[in-house]
């Protein structure tokens, strides 16, 4: 329970928030009630969709230096909750309706459906970029030549293998699905998907690039202070990629932003204490296989955030597909015991 002491604590602050503000709204107890509710619905969701984002925060942060962790998980909080779940959904007003963030502030308190329309516009740009940018986390995984332990061996030593062999193969893997996905769309949408699908890409390219560059600056002398710099720079991005649908889809439960923020804030702090626990606790060293679903995962995320403009698959749904892959790779794991997968290794 120590890891999830301060979740609690928010949640319970958090709850208590979003009471007064849906009473603020409705002008009834009633209403206050229904907001605690949709808060509370909104944070389990957030908690179903990032279960796989925990366990991959966890892979990188194990690797950080001391002083980088522990930005990550104060600094890194904050941009989460404001940054992600309040700041950002403005940015997306800002810029679909050319008007100031404080504008956008303003339309989000006093005209919560129009602003909500105006996020709901915003989703196939919103869904190209996120799904772009995880399936390229998935598959750079997947796709790494110097992969040894394989959970499901027919799918992931042939892309091991073409890894070692074919450099960047993701990227053109990428490039292939966005250009099919294009062609079914209507010339209206076409470009502002592609657009936002390389975005994404490019993204994804500079930000490993930065941190593949600041973990190799001197490989004599590594600066592992500047390789935790990549490292959180490169978990800040994936973050923002996982919430990018929670955010957008969050507007299909409410309209009011400030109940959005609190209920996927919740959520996240959550999110941040399964983090810590994994690293504490060497989760990922017993359970070897958790890492593998957890990819798995995203890759299931990133395709269903890019069919988006084609068929919408409830958030629900999405969570339960992801919590079942990493149930799934956790159980086997157990199966495989902790000697085995040392052979394996």
């Amino acid at each position: 329970m120590k890891y999830f002491t301060s979740s609690f604590i928010f949640t319970i602050l958090g709850l208590i928030a979003s009471f007064f503000v849906g009473q603020y709204y409705g002008g009834t107890t009633a209403a206050g009630l229904q907001a605690l509710f949709i808060a509370t619905v909104l944070a389990v969701l957030e908690i179903s969709l990032s279960f796989d984002n925990a366990i991959v925060n966890a892979v990188v942060l194990k690797e950080m230096t001391p002083v980088w962790r522990h930005r990550f998980l104060t600094w890194g909080m904050l941009i989460a909750v404001f940054g992600m779940r309040l700041i950002f959904p403005l940015l997306i007003v800002t810029v679909m309706a050319n008007i100031n963030p404080w504008a956008a502030l303003v339309l989000a308190a006093t005209q919560p459906d129009e602003y909500a329309r105006m996020m709901l516009d915003a989703h196939l740009e919103v869904s190209a970029f996120g799904g772009t940018f995880l399936l390229m986390v998935a598959l750079k995984y997947f796709y790494d030549g110097s992969k040894t332990l394989h959970w499901i061996p027919f799918i992931e030593k042939p892309t091991s293998y073409l890894g070692s062999k074919v450099e960047a193969i993701e990227v053109a893997l990428v490039l292939v699905i966005l250009t099919i996905l294009v062609q079914f769309l209507p010339d209206a949408n076409a470009l502002s998907f592609i657009m936002a699908g390389m975005a994404g890409l490019v993204t994804y390219v500079v930000v490993d690039g930065i941190g593949s560059w600041l973990e190799a600056s001197d490989e004599a002398v590594k600066d592992v202070h500047k390789a935790s710099a990549g490292m959180f720079l490169y978990l800040e991005v994936l973050d923002a990629s996982f919430s990018f649908d929670g955010v957008v889809g969050a507007f299909a439960i409410t309209h009011n932003l400030f109940i959005i923020m609190i209920g996927l804030s919740i959520g996240a702090f959550f999110v941040r204490s399964l983090t810590i626990m994994f690293v504490e606790k060497e989760a990922l060293a017993k359970f070897a296989y958790l890492e593998h679903g957890a990819f798995y995962a995203i890759g299931i995320l990133a395709m269903i955030m890019l069919s988006n403009p084609f068929i919408h698959i409830p958030e629900w749904v999405t969570g339960t597909l992801g919590g079942i892959v990493i149930i799934v790779s956790f159980l086997w794991s157990l199966k495989k015991g902790p000697k085995e997968l040392a052979g394996l290794n």
